[in-house]
This record gives C-alpha cells, sequence and structure tokens, in this order.
C-alpha cells in the first residue's frame, strides 16, 4: 500500500479513537483496576477475546490517562497491508501523532510478520498493547519471538455487575424490592447477554449475534484454517451451541458427523476455542492420561448468543445458569495466575459442577441448580458433593441457586446455599 494511503487511514482512526467516551455511554471494565498496574511496564500487554467482546474500548480504557498512538487492522481498508508495508505504517503513525510512547494495535494478527513488528517496537522502548480474537495465533506467535516479554488479558462480554452499571444500576442495595429488581435485572441478563452493543440495544439481540457468530465462523475459521467441508464443520459448530453445560466426546462428534479421523474432530474444536467462541473444561483427576481421555465439559462465551443460536436453550435454565457461572469463573480465573477450574465425576456418575484448585489445592466445590427453594434441589447434587468433599478434601462447599439462601451442615460439612445475582456480584 502506498505510505499516503495508510497515513490517511491512521487519520481516520486518530478521530474514531477521539471519539470513545465522548459521544456514547462507556462501562468502566472490572478487569481495568488488576491491569493498571501493568500499564507503564516494558511488557508487551496483548488483549484477546471472542469479536466484539470490547476488547478494543477495554484497552483504550487501559491508555487513556497516556498519550499514545493507535492503528485498527481489522479496517476493510488495511485488508491488503503486508509485512513490508509495517515499516510505512510506523512511520505514518509518527507523523499523525508526532513522537509517541505507548501504541496500541488492534487486531494485528491479521497481518504476516506481525509478531516481529512487536519485537521490533519493543526494542525500540514503545510500550505496546496488542488486542486480537484468536487465542491460538497470538500465543503460539509471541511464545516463539517475545519468550517472557508479554503477558495476556483475556476479556469476556459484559459481566453482571457491568450489565448493571450500563443501566445505571452502581449501588447494590437488598432490601426486597431491591432484591426483586435484581432478579429481574438477572433474568434480562441471562436472555440478552453480555456483548456491549447488545446490551445498548436489547432489540437488535438476534440479528447482531447471528452476523457476529457468521462473521466468527467465516471469517477466523473457515478462512484462516481453509476449512474444506464448510457444512459439516457448520453442523458440528451448532452441535456444541446446542450442548452447552454438558459433556461431549470427540469420538461421539466423529462418529455424528461421520468424520474420518478424531483428530479432525480435536481440530475443530480447538479452532472453535481459539476463537473464543466456546471454552473446554477438564475433568479434575491426579492422573494426567484420565484428564485426556474423559469427556470434554463445554461453555460457551455468552448466554445471549446460545438464547439466540441454539435450539434447545428455551428448555434449560439451569443449563443457561450453569454456563453464566462458568462465565464468571472464568473471569475470576484470568485475573488469579493460581487459580484452575476442572469439573469432577466419579465412576457412579456422581458429578460436581466446578471443582476450583489453586496452588495443587482443592478450594472449593461449586453446584449449580435453578432453585428457589430447598425443596427443588435435586438430592443427588448434594450427595456428590459430600462425596467429592471427602475424596477432594475440600471444606468449602457452595451451592449456587436461584433464589435459596442458608446454610446446613451434612455429615459434618458445611453447605452454603447463595443465590446467583448475589455471587454474581461478590456479596457472599
Amino acid at each position: 500500500m502506498k505510505k499516503s494511503d495508510i497515513k490517511k487511514i491512521i487519520e481516520d482512526q486518530e478521530y474514531e479513537k477521539e471519539k470513545i467516551g465522548t459521544t456514547e455511554k462507556i462501562i468502566n471494565r472490572e478487569q481495568l483496576n488488576p491491569w493498571q498496574k501493568f500499564v507503564k511496564n516494558d511488557l508487551i500487554k496483548v488483549t484477546m477475546g471472542v469479536r466484539r467482546s470490547g476488547k478494543t474500548v477495554f484497552t483504550h480504557l487501559l491508555l487513556k490517562n497516556n498519550p499514545y498512538a493507535y492503528v485498527n487492522f481489522d479496517d476493510e481498508r488495511l485488508a491488503f497491508v503486508e509485512s513490508d508495508d509495517l515499516n510505512n505504517v510506523l512511520e505514518s503513525l509518527y507523523e499523525v501523532y508526532d513522537d509517541f510512547e505507548y501504541l496500541l494495535l488492534d487486531e494485528v494478527q491479521n497481518i504476516t510478520g506481525w509478531e516481529l513488528f512487536v519485537n521490533r517496537l519493543q526494542r525500540n522502548k514503545i510500550k505496546v498493547f496488542v488486542t486480537g480474537s484468536n487465542a491460538n495465533l497470538l500465543s503460539k506467535e509471541l511464545s516463539t519471538h517475545l519468550t517472557g516479554r508479554f503477558i495476556d488479558m483475556e476479556i469476556l462480554p459484559f459481566s453482571f455487575r457491568e450489565f448493571l452499571n450500563y443501566r445505571g444500576i452502581e449501588k447494590i442495595k437488598t432490601t426486597t424490592r431491591e432484591r426483586a429488581k435484581l432478579k429481574s435485572n438477572l433474568e434480562d441478563y441471562i436472555e440478552l447477554g453480555g456483548f456491549p452493543e447488545v446490551v445498548k440495544t436489547p432489540e437488535i439481540r438476534n440479528t447482531y449475534i447471528s452476523s457476529l457468530y457468521s462473521s466468527i465462523i467465516t471469517r477466523d475459521i473457515i478462512s484462516r484454517y481453509n476449512i474444506r467441508f464448510v457444512k459439516t464443520f457448520r453442523e458440528m459448530a451448532s452441535t456444541l451451541i446446542s450442548n452447552f453445560s454438558h459433556t461431549i466426546t470427540f469420538n461421539k462428534l466423529r462418529k455424528t458427523h461421520e468424520f474420518k479421523s478424531i483428530h479432525t474432530a480435536k481440530n475443530y474444536v480447538e479452532y472453535l476455542s481459539d476463537a473464543y467462541l466456546i471454552f473446554i473444561l477438564e475433568k479434575f483427576s491426579p492422573k494426567p492420561k484420565e484428564i485426556a481421555n474423559s469427556p470434554k465439559k463445554l461453555y460457551i462465551t455468552d448466554t445471549g448468543l446460545i438464547n439466540t443460536l441454539s435450539v434447545s436453550a428455551s428448555k434449560n435454565k439451569g443449563d443457561l445458569l450453569e454456563n453464566l457461572v462458568f462465565l464468571q469463573l472464568e473471569r475470576k480465573r484470568a485475573l488469579d495466575p493460581n487459580m484452575e477450574i476442572y469439573y469432577w465425576r466419579d465412576y457412579q456418575e456422581r458429578e460436581i459442577d466446578f471443582v476450583i484448585r489453586r496452588k495443587k489445592i482443592v478450594d472449593t466445590l461449586i453446584q449449580v441448580t435453578y432453585a428457589s427453594d430447598n425443596n427443588e434441589i435435586d438430592a443427588r447434587e448434594i450427595k456428590s458433593l459430600i462425596k467429592g468433599a471427602g475424596l477432594l478434601k475440600c471444606k468449602n462447599l457452595l451451592v449456587i441457586t436461584w433464589d435459596y439462601e442458608d446454610e446446613e451442615i451434612i455429615d459434618g460439612k458445611k453447605i452454603l446455599y447463595i443465590p446467583a445475582w448475589k455471587w454474581l456480584l461478590g456479596l457472599d
């Protein structure tokens, strides 16, 4: 590309950058404070997550108190930029922004050789921030060329607290009337999900999410990985979304979709995971071989996406609540390097939804149930929790409900019951 054309695009993008926070309502993300301490160090900061989850705005907010340059490679006008053009990009940035110490490169993984460019920028003492929507490309290239010199920041769609903040509910009160409002808002949150554009304009949910999903499938996966059997891949992706909060096996996927090899099923699942559409949870076991051979539990990046695309979503309020709890746990894990999340199941098919481990010690066991009363809780879930607590030597037992709060002692083990709205807001 001509340098003059690149400069004109960067000037246009500077105008868009300056409008952030001035022409529309912006919510300060919960992850801002934890990551703020890393802004001024020399490590490359990589913001990763599903498309349209708010990665770019989040990174702009991180940098707002520092003069910084910005280029968005997801701009269709930069679609033909190649690695040989990157020096022209840099020169254009200096012409538009004069001198700068901080630089935000948005969706830079679209450019071949981007990691070498970032490496050079870092050597020149520029503090580089990168956003991207593909975990594999980002982590693989960064690990190869920038070992130990970057940190990744995972951003999901809005949390429940961020959803409430956008609706103007910032101070949480727990009176009877306010609790009713919180539960009503939680129902809306589960239905709509947390993509910022959908939260802003709820009536566009189905159209917006369908278009976003199609773009991710087509641009980030089918085109990028040169998938030949497009129809089969789309069918498998649809199958996975409709199996949220349940276990899958690669062998069953192979048989269902008539793949020639189990490796095809594994690769397709990995592509969806790398695009942050799905999350795969491993079974807890001290034996690595058992972990590898056990079924995987599946969660989707947003409940609004489930409600738009899954054929079974309306029948599974408990599954939707479990998916929501997983996403909140994943937000916590992204900020805690010692935190690991698993599920647990024994040979008698007793299951615990979430096993939280820190520093090789099982910290918490969590069951999720769409129950508003003790009588609505399946006795098998409690029996599984008690059994798992003994085997895993864990004392912190939690049952997240829809609207039931209590604590009780069973077989000498204390179980805490807490409503989902309260747990999601960190009021437990």
